[in-house]
This record gives structure tokens, sequence and C-alpha cells, in this order.
């Protein structure tokens, strides 16, 4: 059976899509072409002159297109204009899956993700989403306004990079996922994020990514010391209208709005 085929939330996204949202959200929306240095991007912009940016990443199997449904349901009509970067993962074939070409950011080697990881797929998206950072750095907006996000795949990623990175990041914003590479991320995370706020959420009925496993990744920040919002949620791999409201309400706490 295939470990994941499918996009990531879809379900909600489609309805957030089709259903006029009472929480309107002036947008711009530009697809980023591929270069040789960066991946692919779909950009929404909140306004003008935009002093945030949040760069959210995608599960196995989806695409830059996943979440952009779920911005216009998120309360942050009176934040500072936002950029929401959404990122393409390469193209992979996909072990578990038989090795069917995806869009992932690192393989899936077996059903026990915790014990076989892909090393070195981690790495090599790690320094594309370190590129995306340093875009927008030099596009005026400075490390300590970028927010890292992700769902399964996207959130190990954003945990991935956003630990090790050497300048201090708005916040962290992980969704049904976990903390890979557990058993050296104490001697590789970098000092200057030790402070920087963590949302972390998951569902009791998660049948891809059992919550014991995002169990775990939440003990094991608090025990390094990172400042950890837990939530968990009755629903399985996916996301819920509760939680879109948890994500806007600590992005207007981390915004300081």
């Amino acid at each position: 059976m295939a470990f994941v085929t499918g996009v990531a939330g879809l379900s909600q996204a489609e309805q957030a899509a089709a259903t006029p949202s009472s929480k309107p959200l002036t947008t711009k929306k530009k697809a980023k072409p591929m270069t040789s240095n960066l991946l692919d991007t779909i950009e929404l912009e909140s306004g003008p002159q935009p002093s945030v940016a949040i760069i959210w990443m995608h599960g196995l199997g989806a695409d830059a297109n996943d979440f952009v449904p779920i911005v216009k349901e998120l309360d942050l009509h009176d934040c500072p204009a936002i950029r929401f970067v959404f990122p393409n993962a390469p193209t992979m074939p996909v072990t578990i899956n038989g090795g069917y070409v995806m869009r992932a950011w690192y393989d899936i080697l077996g059903t026990d993700i915790a014990k076989r990881e892909d090393e070195k797929g981690l790495r090599s998206s790690q320094t594309e989403i370190e590129k995306l950072i340093t875009r927008e750095i030099a596009r005026g907006i400075p490390a300590n306004r970028i927010i890292l996000a992700g769902f399964s795949q996207g959130c190990a990623m954003t945990l991935q990079t956003g630990l090790r990175y050497p300048e201090k990041l708005a916040g962290l914003l992980c969704l049904s996922g976990y903390v890979p590479l557990r058993d050296v991320v104490a001697s590789e995370r970098h000092a200057a994020n030790q402070h920087t706020p963590i949302f972390l959420a998951h569902g009791r009925a998660d049948p891809v990514i059992h919550i014991q496993r995002a169990e775990q990744s939440r003990d094991l920040l608090k025990e390094m010391g990172y400042p950890v919002a837990w939530h968990e949620y009755m629903m399985q791999h996916s996301v819920c209208q509760e939680e879109i409201d948890d994500i806007g309400n600590w992005l207007r706490s981390v915004l300081k709005v």
C-alpha cells in the first residue's frame, strides 16, 4: 500500500477554494519560473511591499498549490503585508511507493520512518529551502520576519531547516509531521533559533504519521528548551477548520498584532 499518493489536506483545500471566505485577503498570485538556482514557487502577497514572508512546504505527492486556498481562511487582515511563498519539491522516485516518481522533499525508504531516513535527500532539500530564505532577505525581508511552514514532509523540512538556520527566524509552523534525523539534531542545531516559537500540530487519528511520533518530536523539542505550542485535533492526515483558526491566532501572536 502506498505511503501517501494524494495531496495533503486536499478536501479542506478544495472546500476552501469553493466556498467564499468571510475573511477576505487581498492577494496577488504569481508563478515563479524555474531557474537553475531556485525551486519554482507560487507566491501570494496580502498587500504591497510585504514586510513578512512565510515559506510553506507541501507534503509528499502534493505540489505548490496545495495550501494556497487555505491562506484566505486565515484571519490576517490587520497583519503587516505578508508574502506567502509555496515552493514545489523536486520530483524523485519514492521507494515506499514502488519507485513511482512524484514530488518529494526526500525519499521514504520504508514504513518505519524513524529507523530508515534519507539523510542525503533531507540535507539537499534543506539547502534548497535555505536558498529561498536568502532570496527573501535579498528582497528586503530580514530573517527574523520569515516564518517556515510545512505539512507532513514539509513539516519535517521546516524543522530540519529551521533548527539549523544560523539567523533568528520569526517562527516554525509544523503540521502533521516530525523531527527528522532526531539523533543528530541536538548537536547540529544552531543557537540562533533556540527561542524561536514553534507551532506543532497533529491529528489524533493520523494513519500515515502516528501521533506518537509527533509526541516524541514534541518532547524532544521541549527537552532541548524550545518554546513549543502543541495542538492536537480529531482528524487524520489532513487539516481542519479548528487548526486553521489556531494557525491564524498563532501567526498574529508571532507577528505581534
